[in-house]
């Protein structure tokens, strides 16, 4: 694993209308790393995604990305549990390419390179099978493959995942747990994911964002998760 860093906060502080949530954070995500973010609701972790996203404006500080071709860096994003309105009656496949249209000039279709990387990345994933099925009609864990190859598509250097596990039965949260690492093994794919279960942490991931009163601490997930560290940053006696 290469140790340069895919994305470095410098003096960061996110939030909402200049009112931060989180502020002065300095932290890396390693390029070939599996990075958990760990957090009670509210201490952050959606605000600090979607401000590395780009979708919200830092309140201070700022994000440097780092794409491994000097270009922009392409981000797959998979966010919490998602309901499409059953009305709007999409395929898993065409739910899948949505993935493209950040890389589709405007008034242009996919063609058939864009409909083979969609295949591909359903396949990639385990959801060829149910492409062509409603995708509100899927299960659960079914709906999670298909948000994670559209994610896929754009082929990031980067995956962020948030909840990825959420809501889903345990059989379907071991399948996507072993995706995961199947996808951080074969390639040299960053992955950051938000997730609640420390099992999960313990599984996958070898470093370890946690927040906590507007701050955040990062280090290893075997220095972090053990029990001293685990009282101190839940404010519990484990006995």
């Amino acid at each position: 694993m290469s140790d340069d860093a895919i994305i470095k906060l410098e003096s960061l502080s996110v939030g909402y209308r200049r009112k931060a949530v989180l502020s002065d954070l300095n932290l890396a995500l390693k390029r070939g790393s599996f990075t958990g973010l760990l957090g009670s609701n509210g201490s952050g972790k959606t605000t600090l995604i979607k401000t590395l996203l780009g979708i919200l404006k830092p309140v201070g500080g700022r994000v440097a990305r780092h794409a491994g071709n000097g270009g922009d860096l392409r981000i797959g994003y998979v966010p919490q549990r998602e309901s499409l309105d059953p009305i709007y009656l999409f395929s898993a496949f065409e739910v899948a390419q949505m993935g493209l249209y950040g890389l589709v000039k405007p008034g242009r279709g996919i063609g058939a390179s864009g409909r083979e990387r969609v295949n591909r990345s359903l396949a990639q994933v385990g959801a060829e099978g149910f492409a062509d099925r409603k995708f509100s009609e899927l299960s659960g864990g079914q709906m999670q493959r298909v948000l994670i190859a559209r994610a896929l598509v754009c082929d990031p250097e980067l995956l962020v995942l948030d909840e990825p596990t959420a809501g889903i039965d345990a059989d379907a949260a071991k399948a996507v747990g072993e995706l995961l690492a199947k996808l951080h093994a074969k390639g040299n794919m960053t992955i950051l994911m938000v997730n609640h279960e420390l099992h999960w942490m313990r599984q996958l991931a070898s470093e370890l964002i946690w927040l906590r009163d507007a701050s955040a601490v990062q280090g290893a997930v075997d220095e972090l998760l053990n029990r001293d560290q685990i009282e101190q940053m839940l404010q519990l006696h484990l006995g």
